[in-house]
């Protein structure tokens, strides 16, 4: 009998994961054709299958379409699924229901980097840039994890939020230090810290691309693991599992897909922590389904609004890290709501 409704559950999940691919599929049809000037989807298709020349009306529509919104819609959807499966793994190797990929300094990172390359080397391009972002998010991951695998509370979960916080705080003096002492640097800062996924071509998505799905693979490697980890560190011990492996192959996971998709696009809060608590809720607490639920969710999710912050403020944008944050932050004040509602 339950060999039966396991069997049933699963139909029902994958049937539920068809359904979010399809609407990530229309939203990111909606994501080609809204901006600063609407396109109808005959003109979508032919921005898309139009070669270089021909008449001028059709020229402008390829080149909102090819060199504008296809890259904006391809970055939204790799960086959402990103954070998303990042978020969900974070909460998993943690035990810790409200982590977020920032919990490992991934973004305080990430942002030192950018501004020291801005002041220091002069990089202004986004394309080199990206490459600090990434290797400053990478080095805080480590050395977060590093810190919190030290000493008497190594390998706990409260010590893993404990170190990150404080390189954070640490890293973000040193940034404001830096944006202070460099008005060039600010400016730049300014505009990556938002949280963008406009602006960005295929020459930085490719490369982030591949460490997104360096990330990905680890993830999927670690996911049977993370499910007896969160019955304990004692009982997944006693059922053979090599807690020390599995959390630094949770950790470097979680330091690839956040530091790629951070470094391509900024830090963009809340995102993973959103989504990973929405795929809970569809899947239960099976990590081999929440997983790839939270990456399709946060793609879905980041894209949609990418899409709000276009029309919102037409004919200007809303940069997308800022409607995430707007609509985060109340869903984080109902998660602690509800946690205290509970308690009472």
């Amino acid at each position: 009998m339950s060999a039966v409704i396991e069997k049933r559950a699963g139909g029902r999940r994958a049937l539920g994961l068809g359904v979010l691919v399809l609407v990530l599929l229309v939203v990111g049809a909606g994501s080609l054709a809204v901006g600063a000037r609407a396109l109808g989807p005959g003109d979508v298709w032919r921005g898309l299958v139009a070669e270089p020349g021909g008449d001028r009306g059709l020229t402008e529509i390829r080149l909102i379409v090819q060199t504008v919104r296809v890259p904006r819609t391809v970055l939204a959807i790799v960086a959402g699924v990103a954070l998303g499966v990042g978020g969900a793994l974070i909460q998993g190797c943690t035990r810790n229901p409200i982590a977020d990929t920032g919990l490992l300094g991934v973004n305080a990172g990430a942002s030192v980097a950018v501004v020291t390359a801005i002041s220091v080397f002069g990089l202004a391009n986004p394309f080199q840039y990206v490459w600090f972002a990434a290797l400053g998010a990478a080095v805080s991951g480590f050395v977060v994890f590093g810190l919190a695998s030290i000493g008497r509370g190594a390998g706990n979960p409260l010590t893993l939020a404990l170190a990150g916080q404080g390189i954070t705080v640490f890293l973000a003096a040193m940034t404001t230090a830096i944006t202070l002492s460099d008005k060039a640097s600010l400016n730049a800062w300014r505009f990556w810290n938002a949280g963008s996924v406009a602006g960005v071509g295929f020459g930085v998505i490719w490369p982030v691309a591949a460490f997104i799905g360096a990330g990905l693979v680890l993830a999927v490697v670690t996911l049977p693991a993370i499910n007896l980890l969160n019955l304990g560190d004692d009982v997944a011990r006693g059922l053979g599992v090599n807690i020390a492996l599995n959390r630094t192959i949770g950790i470097l996971a979680i330091t690839l897909l956040a530091g790629a998709a951070t470094a391509a696009c900024g830090p963009i809060a809340f995102l993973g922590l959103m989504v990973a608590h929405v795929a809970r809720y569809l899947t239960g607490p099976d990590y081999r389904w929440l997983v790839p639920y939270a990456g399709v969710l946060g793609a879905v999710v980041l894209l949609v609004c990418d899409i709000v912050g276009r029309v919102v403020v037409r004919p200007g944008e809303l940069d997308a890290g800022i409607v995430v944050a707007l609509l985060g932050a109340p869903f984080f004040a109902a998660l602690v709501w509800r946690g205290k509602f509970r308690n009472t």
